[in-house]
């Protein structure tokens, strides 16, 4: 790998219920003059996704329960949107100071379950996580393999904060065509050291390349990363999530 590339794709518009996102995405492409060539990766933003499959609730008319609406009177939040963290959630991981942590069913832990309001419609409604992002990725690489005949891994990404480190950055939550993990362990280091633990997470690392380019209000919910030498295989965001018996935080 001698260059890496990531170049964002505007020009999309607005994702609806029902819309087929690859035509939307080569659309845009083609405007902008820009091809999809061998050994590309797509990094899409899972809001678009979760646009186009109609996971997005309009907040009135979320019900929120009686917890909701305690722990929202008492810090300033919006009741509906902190019961859809908790109906989207596995378990709370951690709540206190108006921040609610939660496992959702996927097995990602994230800030209220990844429930998200921002470039949804200003407010009135709340966008959802993929039910399956690893599948959804999967359905664009077998949909852009056909139009072009081209083998194109898909990354679709969120942005969740991290322990112990302020702000976001992109992970991977949706991934095909590609191993989410780089195992480096075994392999000896330039100095001769044998590794033991090095595991590298490329495709989290890849969505934040693209994060960089694909920020909330440039209107690039999509970019191709060029030059990359990924490598092939049944590859799945759930193979980033840390084991229970590898787990010292649970």
């Amino acid at each position: 790998m001698l260059e890496l590339r990531v170049i964002p794709v505007r020009g999309m518009g607005d994702i609806k219920p029902g819309d087929a996102l690859v035509d939307k995405m080569l659309g845009a492409l083609r405007r902008q003059r820009v091809r999809l060539i061998a050994g590309d990766i797509l990094v899409v933003t899972h809001k678009i996704v979760s646009k186009a499959a109609g996971r997005v609730v309009p907040l009135e008319q979320v019900k929120a329960s009686r917890r909701a609406r305690r722990w929202a009177a008492q810090h300033g939040l919006r009741a509906q949107v902190v019961e859809l963290a908790l109906s989207e959630s596995r378990r709370v991981v951690r709540q206190g100071r108006g921040v609610l942590i939660t496992e959702t069913r996927h097995g990602f832990v994230c800030a209220n379950s990844g429930v998200d309001l921002s470039n949804v419609d200003g407010g009135k409604s709340a966008a959802l996580l993929p039910l399956d992002p690893d599948r959804a990725a999967a359905k664009l690489h077998r949909a852009i393999k056909r139009k072009l005949g081209l083998f194109i891994p898909i990354i679709i990404s969120d942005s969740f904060g991290r322990p112990w480190r302020r702000g976001l950055t992109e992970v991977a939550i949706g991934v095909t065509g590609m191993r989410a993990l780089k195992d480096f362990r075994g392999k000896r280091d330039p100095y001769g050291y044998r590794l033991k633990g090095t595991l590298e997470a490329v495709a989290d690392e890849l969505a934040c390349a693209a994060g960089l380019m694909s920020e909330k209000l440039l209107g690039a919910p999509v970019c191709v990363v060029r030059g990359y030498s990924y490598q092939r295989g049944r590859g799945r965001a759930r193979d980033l999530i840390r084991p229970r018996s590898e787990d010292l935080f649970r």
